[in-house]
């Protein structure tokens, strides 16, 4: 913006204002500039000022460039002194409260990129490479001169020190502010509010951070809420999270991590679409050589209330652990288990979460609770819940449980896993609850790619005649990935193929997009693993057979989920209602008043109705296979 400095006669008035200067040549305005919108100021070092600001009660204000339409009120201080990356390269111990995990802040940070750095450390090359990138970034970031972006209000606030705002931003009461980035947009504003403060961070787009908050050294993404008194300290959150009440150390909380409850401390652990129950808690230090030991709860994963895990521990996706554990356990290997404590000890019962209300409700909740407005999201999220790396974990547990059922003593009570206890009598049958999901998986992706084939020779040629993807996939922190894929990124970097985090943020934006097609790819090498067969051999009753499957086990796993659904409704559910009553027409009656009934239940209506249309599906594709 074109910018000129004062007249003499505004100087004049904004003395009689109550204004001073260190230097007056120092204040900059653009045309046409009104004197009277700025009051009791006191300008130290190089301050610019676009249109339409107004400017009241700041007992100072030093190196800073303000937008059109700023207003800046009741503030103690907004200053810039010396050369500040605002926030931008500050460094923190994550998920390994000891280091050696480090991870540098950028405000174009994406949960990818973050996972990458700080859990690839032994991939020399690649971190070197990548430390590189962010800190070239970082250095076009640094500057002399704040910035307070167009529309912007900072009202009733304390200090606030080397912070850049973008557009839009609402700074509400805050007592301090200090070397950070608070990066608003027009589409999804940012608000800092009542007695937060906050030290070497970086706020995203359309979060909300206020009721005396405690930030220090933390990355917070976009759509991300965090009050109540909550503290955190060395740690990251990404879209979509929620901190309220408890705190936080060295934490990598992935997209959708979420806590709620005062008594609840996440430490030096790694969680993504996450509910931390009442009183969740884990130990990382053991008393001996300090807070060296991290932990892992994979995507999906809850906590019961109180429950406790002793670091170093690994839970598998989708799964609850519930009790005390002061054992180290890892369970990595069967996803939607139960995690409970039976005698000092972590049993583990593999496939049971699969057949839980909770579970399917998490699986569509999360995409329609995605709070980022703005066009620009950098953390890139795939939300299915059966996917190439559930499902591949699902194929594994299955030839383990079956290892485990025919090499376990009749004898023994448990068979012993990695830390974890299983009851030998469950072996068998949590090995078919996981082929029954399988089979459902494999059945889904057929049918979405098949949709307006008319035969099965066109349904050949179409689906089963590319590439086929045999290797592992990832989890990196919301977006899923084959191994070859991350390989080969990772070699891009190291040779210099990307040579920018833009270039980074880019590639791995092309990864997301290919996503269907790479998941295609791999479930049909898992198709020509099950069936024994090349694809391109396939026949029609082995595709009808694919279909059949997928029918029967989708209905008899939509049915389990039903009877978890009645539970919620039978005469346990009901204690407690009829309060002035032991008629149990009464109770059911005042019930039925509050909850609803079970086959009015907007959730139990849906399932009905999607296992009549999963029939008419089959139906409908056999009839052509036929």
């Amino acid at each position: 913006m074109a910018l000129r400095n004062l007249s003499s006669n505004e100087i004049a008035i904004l003395k009689k204002q109550g204004c001073t200067a260190r230097d007056w040549q120092n204040i900059r305005v653009k045309d046409p500039f009104n004197s009277a919108k700025i009051r009791n100021v006191y300008f130290a070092g190089k301050v610019e000022i676009g249109n339409d600001c107004l400017i009241t009660n700041v007992a100072k204000l030093s190196n800073y460039t303000i937008a059109d339409h700023v207003t800046i009120e009741n503030c103690q201080s907004v200053f810039c002194e010396g050369e500040s990356g605002f926030g931008n390269g500050v460094e923190l111990d994550v998920l390994n409260e000891g280091g050696g995990r480090t991870l540098t802040i950028f405000d174009h940070l994406s949960s990818q990129i973050a996972y990458l750095m700080v859990n690839y450390r032994h991939e020399k090359t690649f971190i070197s490479k990548l430390e590189k990138l962010i800190g070239d970034y970082v250095e076009s970031k640094k500057s002399r001169q704040g910035y307070i972006g167009s529309y912007s209000e900072i009202r009733n606030s304390g200090i606030i020190r080397n912070v850049s705002f973008g557009e839009y931003a609402v700074i509400d009461n805050v007592v301090r502010l200090e070397d950070g980035t608070v990066a608003s947009t027009k589409a999804a504003p940012v608000f800092v509010g009542d007695a937060v403060i906050a030290k070497e961070f970086i706020i995203l787009s359309g979060s909300k951070v206020d009721g005396g908050a405690l930030i220090d050294r933390c990355f917070i993404g976009q759509g991300v809420k965090i009050g109540k008194q909550y503290s955190a300290e060395n740690s990251v959150f990404f879209a979509n999270c929620e901190g309220f009440h408890g705190e936080a150390c060295s934490l990598f909380g992935g997209p959708y991590t979420v806590t709620h409850h005062k008594s609840t401390l996440l430490i030096a652990g790694l969680f993504s679409f996450y509910n931390a129950g009442s009183g969740t808690n884990q130990s990382n230090h053991m008393y001996k050589l300090g807070p060296i030991h991290q932990g892992v709860l994979e995507r999906g994963s809850k906590t019961g209330s109180f429950s406790y895990m002793l670091w170093p521990s690994r839970v598998g996706a989708f799964s609850v652990v519930t009790g005390k554990h002061t054992s180290n356990f890892d369970a990595s290997d069967f996803p939607f288990s139960y995690i409970t404590e039976e005698g000092g000890k972590p049993q583990l019962t593999p496939a049971m979460n699969l057949f839980t209300v909770g579970t399917r409700r998490d699986s569509a909740k999360w995409p329609a609770r995605d709070r980022r407005k703005d066009p620009v999201k950098y953390d890139l999220i795939h939300f299915d819940l059966f996917n190439p790396y559930t499902v591949g974990k699902m194929v594994k547990a299955v030839a383990l449980l079956q290892d485990l059922a025919e090499n376990t003593a009749k004898k023994q009570e448990y068979a012993h896993y990695k830390g974890c206890y299983i009851k030998r009598l469950m072996l068998r049958t949590c090995s078919k609850y996981y082929e029954m999901a399988i089979k459902i998986y494999i059945g889904q992706e057929l049918l979405k790619r098949i949709d307006g084939l008319k035969s099965f020779n066109e349904i050949k040629s179409k689906l089963f005649s590319g590439k086929i993807q045999a290797d592992d996939w990832k989890d990196i922190s919301g977006m899923l990935v084959s191994e070859s894929t991350l390989e080969k990124l990772i070699s891009d970097v190291n040779s210099g193929n990307i040579s920018s985090t833009d270039d980074l943020s880019k590639k791995l934006q092309k990864t997301y997009e290919d996503y269907d097609q790479k998941s295609w790819q791999w479930t049909c090498h898992l198709i020509a693993d099950r069936l024994g067969t090349e694809l391109k051999d396939i026949s029609n009753d082995q595709v009808k057979s694919l279909v059949s499957d997928w029918e029967n086990a989708s209905v008899k796993f939509n049915n389990m989920i039903l009877k978890d659904a009645s539970k919620e409704f039978d005469r346990n559910s009901m204690i407690a209602y009829g309060i002035d009553s032991t008629d149990e027409a009464v109770i059911a009656a005042d019930f039925e008043a509050v909850r609803g009934d079970y086959d009015g239940n907007s959730f139990v209506k849906g399932l009905i109705s999607e296992n009549e249309n999963i029939s008419m599906k089959a139906k409908k594709i056999l009839t052509i296979l036929a």
